[in-house]
């Protein structure tokens, strides 16, 4: 087929619509980043699209979540409500629509763009390239396998290359997050405990989900002992931290889901949210 035809059925898939909404949120985050990097945050473009990244956030999860309902139902997979809040991706789905309708916190957004990122690259190299540039009809006849562009090639050793890194990119980020929800509450601003309340759901599910979380915490918790065990530091405050982590640790025992469902209580393998 023509290159237009290519591309305007390539346009028509509901995946498309997906790809574009990565795009739409990374290039809103680009836009409110300026803004926020000029001190013009409070601005109405700055507001527009800090709610179109998270509108775009939305689409895509929400699409991601449709088509996995979709092919539950022809298996016949009649998936209860536990189950569904057990996906990751309605977990994100679930906080994007909160950061849609919540006060800005800037910081909330870095983690959707890097999954982004790396959305972005996949679909670029497995769809859009291929759609652009299909291998030759001799090399496709003969059965050999197409040899990729040297752009498909760089995207893929960036994949390769960044992913484990940039998910854990993405837990210290989560991790921030939850401190800087947390200031918020601290400071009693308005609706920031309930904030705090979700987003302490959220997180606890991606830590029960995803061992990079699990890794970024068990590093930061490292950090700050080594930093206490010094002699210096006040035997209150290695106490108070003591107790913060027993505290930490037996809510996270008492949160576990898998206790009550009967499932493993081992450490999940890495996720991809989509």
């Amino acid at each position: 087929m023509p290159l237009t035809q290519r591309l305007t059925h390539l346009a028509q898939t509901l995946q498309f619509a997906w790809f574009v909404g990565h795009v739409t949120l990374l290039l809103s985050t680009l836009r409110y980043g300026l803004s926020y990097i000029t001190f013009s945050y409070a601005s109405r473009w700055a507001q527009v699209t800090y709610r179109t990244a998270f509108l775009s956030a939305t689409v895509t999860y929400g699409i991601v979540v449709y088509k996995a309902y979709r092919a539950r139902m022809r298996q016949g997979k009649q998936g209860g409500a536990l189950a569904m809040a057990a996906d990751e991706n309605v977990q994100y789905l679930g906080m994007a629509l909160v950061w849609l309708f919540s006060r800005q916190i800037p910081l909330a957004i870095l983690p959707f763009a890097v999954y982004s990122v790396f959305h972005v690259a996949t679909y670029t190299r497995g769809n859009l390239l291929p759609t652009i540039q299909p291998p030759q009809q001799n090399t496709a006849a003969s059965g050999a396998r197409p040899k990729p562009s040297a752009l498909s090639e760089m995207i893929g050793k960036f994949v390769k290359d960044y992913y484990d890194s940039s998910m854990t990119l993405v837990a210290i980020l989560e991790i921030a997050l939850w401190f800087r929800v947390l200031g918020s509450g601290l400071l009693f601003q308005k609706g920031s405990w309930i904030l705090l309340g979700i987003y302490t759901v959220f997180f606890r599910a991606r830590y029960a989900q995803s061992s990079f979380v699990q890794g970024a915490i068990s590093q930061l918790t490292a950090r700050v002992d080594a930093q206490l065990a010094n002699q210096s530091t006040p035997p209150a405050v290695r106490q108070g931290w003591g107790t913060f982590k027993n505290i930490i640790q037996q809510a996270a025992d008492a949160t576990d889901v898998r206790k009550y469902v009967g499932g493993p209580s081992g450490a999940g393998g890495p996720k991809k949210a989509q």
